[in-house]
């Protein structure tokens, strides 16, 4: 990426700014191909999810993820530049793309900021594939047109533009110089209200009653018989409500219930949009360090204070939780290895208290060796223990056996990827697909020797009634 020693604030005049393009369409027709322009402003606290409800589209792809104890937003809307794959190799080649893209991208700005320059977004499915009539493909990301962010009490805009050889420079400085004086003071009040609908009309297992234990069942058979020592199942319930669901009136009610958790929300620009509140990071590359985490091991929080206690006790003393806890762990080393990672952790896992589960918890981190990206370590650690199994191969090929329906992008990777090869990720889980009228919410449990059908059926009803209470007005 070219980073041109120019601030847009220093000279902010749409005469400047027009020559600025200008030269930009000259590269352009000097190398033979478009230019991606970056262009990012430090502008007065900005809320990223008040400004995506004031633009939002329906018929435009966007991406917003916060987590408020990390004190991060970035919202990102209008795609300039996006990029889909399929197979074994769609992380690897998600990287290309973002390589070859950064290498034609010009840069003004103050692009040492957080979530200045060029950001793509991107979300991918569980599976290496998706079916053709899918709502969203085995991997997407985007570069937006208009991206904003707040991280602790600064805020940046962001505008990207793909500028070409004959690009019509006067419409494109006019609108870049509108934007940007209304990044610098924005009008909230152009939104309109988001609320959520009211309580379902009606609830529907998909794979059928009764399913999900007869599951469970099977793959504690095939966990006996040594085919695999752990596998997570999920399960699907289509929500119908009488009214639409908006997608940031639902994200509204996440972000305030899970201020530890990730909140997202991914657009298809055709209606469609996977919400959700995950506790689960992935990756994150900031620094020259590589972060990550297992999280395994589920138990529900008490009424009182003296009940949430002995939950947390007995599932800090469960040796069925603290195995499947370690094999998470054990995988995670393994599958970074190649890489050249050394982890360091913890020799005993934390509790994660949410509002409705707590889990066993333990943070991961490394030094990243010169050369890995993050896409590199993202494409070996997913799916990780906590979502799919282990060993890998057997226990996803069982998923799609036992599992009555397709998972899409829950217990994917939702994140992002800056210029400067750092980025975030978190694992799609307590999420739902909404389209319309209906939602289908996702939950799933991790099977281990020992597990009981008619528990793991319990737990994944606690993390459904959490869902259908932030989806709906219950």
């Amino acid at each position: 990426m070219l980073h041109l020693p120019i601030s847009p604030t220093d000279t902010p005049t749409p005469e400047a700014l027009r020559a600025f393009l200008a030269q930009c369409a000259d590269a352009a027709r000097a190398a033979g191909r478009p230019q991606l322009v970056s262009i990012s402003v430090a502008v007065d606290s900005l809320d990223p999810l008040a400004v995506l409800e004031s633009i939002f589209e329906p018929g435009e792809l966007h991406f917003y993820i916060e987590r408020p104890t990390q004190g991060f937003a970035v919202a990102g809307a209008e795609a300039v530049l996006q990029f889909q794959s399929a197979g074994p190799r769609r992380f690897a080649e998600a990287k290309a793309f973002i390589a070859q893209t950064l290498a034609h991208t010009i840069a003004v700005g103050p692009v040492t900021e957080n979530f200045a320059g060029p950001h793509f977004f991107l979300a991918a499915g569980f599976a290496d594939d998706a079916a053709p009539d899918a709502a969203f493909p085995a991997l997407r990301l985007f570069v937006p047109r208009w991206q904003v962010s707040r991280m602790g009490d600064g805020s940046v805009a962001v505008a990207n533009l793909p500028i070409t050889a004959d690009a019509p420079v006067d419409l494109i400085t006019a609108k870049v110089w509108k934007a940007h004086a209304k990044f610098r003071s924005f009008d909230y009040t152009a939104a309109q209200r988001r609320d959520r609908p009211s309580a379902p009309k009606r609830i529907e297992e998909l794979g059928g009653s009764g399913g999900y234990q007869r599951a469970v069942t099977q793959a504690l058979t095939e966990i006996a018989r040594g085919d695999y020592e752990k596998i997570v199942l999920a399960r699907a319930q289509r929500l119908t409500t009488a009214e639409e669901f908006h997608p940031l009136g639902v994200l509204n009610h996440l972000r305030q219930r899970y201020p530890s958790c990730y909140a997202f929300s991914v657009a298809n620009g055709r209606g469609q949009s996977f919400i959700g509140a995950s506790p689960e990071r992935l990756v994150r590359v900031a620094g020259g360090r590589m972060h990550t985490e297992a999280l395994a091991g589920s138990a529900p929080r008490g009424r009182t204070a003296s009940e949430d206690a002995a939950f947390a006790r007995a599932l800090q003393q469960s040796d069925k939780d603290q195995r499947e806890h370690r094999l998470v762990l054990d995988s995670l080393a393994r599958r970074v290895a190649d890489l050249g990672l050394k982890l360091e952790y913890a020799s005993q896992p934390r509790l994660l208290a949410l509002a409705n589960v707590q889990h066993l918890h333990t943070p991961v981190s490394a030094t990243l060796p010169e050369g890995v990206h993050i896409l590199d370590v993202l494409e070996r650690l997913h799916p990780t223990p906590a979502v799919g199994g282990t060993p890998r191969e057997p226990a996803v090929a069982a998923i799609r056996r036992l599992e009555g329906f397709s998972r899409g992008l829950y217990a994917g990777p939702i994140g992002w990827v800056d210029h400067r090869g750092g980025g975030e990720f978190c694992v799609g889980l307590r999420s739902a697909l909404i389209d319309g009228r209906t939602a289908t919410a996702y939950a799933g449990a991790g099977i281990v020797a020992g597990s009981d059908p008619e528990n793991e059926f319990a737990e994944t009803e606690l993390k459904f009634k959490a869902l259908v209470e932030a989806l709906t007005e219950t």
